[in-house]
């Protein structure tokens, strides 16, 4: 499922608005699309977020990637 897809009201998409929401909350609203799409990240397989989102990965695993690498506390993983 694209992320596409996923932000047009499917299942998915109540827990994708979350990820982006925590996103937005750790990097900003306007550098959290950007990091998304260029940062790549060793726990998703060397590819980004974007990347990961839109081969299907669970929002969870793909969100505890980034607190690992933001190096975020334990409680907000």
């Amino acid at each position: 499922m694209t992320i596409e897809a996923a932000e047009r009201g499917s299942v998915h998409s109540v827990r994708l608005t979350d990820f982006w929401d925590r996103m937005e909350l750790h990097l900003g609203p306007a550098y959290a699309r950007s990091w998304a799409h260029d940062m790549v990240l060793a726990q998703l397989g060397g590819r980004t977020v974007d990347q990961a989102l839109a081969a299907g990965e669970d929002t969870k695993d793909v969100w505890r990637a980034v607190a690992a690498n933001l190096e975020l506390p334990a409680r907000e993983r």
